[in-house]
């Protein structure tokens, strides 16, 4: 089954080709694109100067060599990121000249023992960066690249007076690719024609996709969900509406005034029982639903690594949470469910089963 429209899943490379390379560097971006991904997703954080990084986080030890870095000992300390206190090294305090001495590295390295291999081999790159590197590759493989930017921890920057939203906007426009956005038909073509965009900004929280939304009408947007929890600044503002009030079918035609594309958890598409198991059903109500309401479905993450996948999809006994499961057992799961799109780590064999 393809999408409602025809077409098939759109595939994100989810930080690049991240099963293989570390993720969010130049190698897992070419990778990824190299295997045929469509776009990729790319999470932007803000450096103590203002520029816009490239990192899966605010706190950056996870995902580079900074705890190497003796002159920069000083600068760990502990802060509070959506409620959670986290101690390390965070992006808002380093300039982009600190940022640029670092190394990036396998933030799952027992997982992923041949990404981790290339340790220490990719600086961070800038959000200016990937954007370059995404009208290269779309000239080096003939066809056009999508990029997903995801706006990480936005009222966590902008209470350090760090805003992301206009950062980005800038960057799209020197990019010229807020420009193009303008020149389309503002959100036309349906579901499918949503997670095909050029550009489709994601985003956990609610308000600055608004903002966004106000900002940029033509820009594609994405409202990020989980199974559990709420959007931070929802919670900061008092509003008890949580990530499944969201997705309830008011809260679906609620959330199309400000979105295109809703990017669940794939465990809401894909429900879990008790043991790990997913149902063994075709179609998903979530992406019923959301189609119902005008939104196209792209859900995160499909990884090959038994500890991601259903039980009933796992390799061997299941015990080995590294070896490589049954991922295209998932992939047909979430095809058949009716998704617009999906994001993954392994592009390559995403591709293999969807065509």
């Amino acid at each position: 089954m393809s999408t409602p429209e025809g077409r098939r899943p759109v595939v994100v490379g989810h930080r690049g080709a991240s099963a293989r390379r570390p993720e969010h560097t130049r190698a897992a971006y070419e990778l990824a694109v190299a295997e045929g991904a469509d776009g990729v997703d790319v999470d932007l954080v803000a450096t103590a100067d203002g520029e816009l990084v490239v990192r899966h986080e605010a706190e950056l030890s996870d995902t580079t060599d900074v705890a190497d870095h003796p002159e920069l000992a000083h600068l760990r300390r502990t802060r509070v990121v959506d409620g959670v206190a986290l101690t390390g090294w965070f992006s808002q305090d380093l300039t982009l000249a600190q940022v640029r001495t670092l190394r990036a590295r396998e933030r799952l390295p027992q997982l992923r023992p041949a990404s981790a291999a290339h340790d220490g081999e990719q600086p961070v790159m800038t959000f200016g960066e990937v954007l370059a590197l995404r009208e290269e590759l779309a000239a080096r493989s003939g066809r056009p690249v999508a990029v997903w930017p995801e706006l990480k921890h936005p009222a966590h920057f902008e209470a350090a007076g760090l805003a992301l939203e206009p950062r980005l906007l800038t960057a799209l426009e020197a990019s010229g690719l807020l420009e193009d956005q303008d020149d389309d038909e503002p959100r036309s073509g349906g579901p499918a024609a949503a997670a095909a965009a050029v550009v489709v900004v994601q985003c956990f929280e609610v308000a600055p996709l608004q903002r966004l939304r106000a900002a940029a009408p033509a820009l594609h947007l994405a409202q990020l969900t989980q199974p559990t929890g709420a959007p931070p600044d929802l919670r900061l503002a008092g509003d008890h509406r949580d990530y499944a009030d969201l997705c309830t079918p008011d809260g679906l035609a609620e959330l199309r005034g400000w979105a295109d594309v809703l990017a669940p958890h794939l465990v809401q598409v894909e429900p879990r029982d008790a043991r790990g198991r997913s149902g063994a059903r075709r179609g998903s109500r979530l992406v019923d639903d959301a189609h119902a309401a005008g939104l196209a479905v792209v859900p995160y993450t499909v990884r090959p690594e038994n500890t991601f996948l259903p039980a009933e999809l796992r390799s061997g006994d299941g015990r080995d949470l590294a070896a490589r499961g049954d991922v295209a057992g998932l992939l047909r799961q979430l095809r058949d469910d009716g998704v617009d799109g999906l994001f993954t780590d392994d592009p390559a064999a995403a591709l293999a089963v969807l065509g």
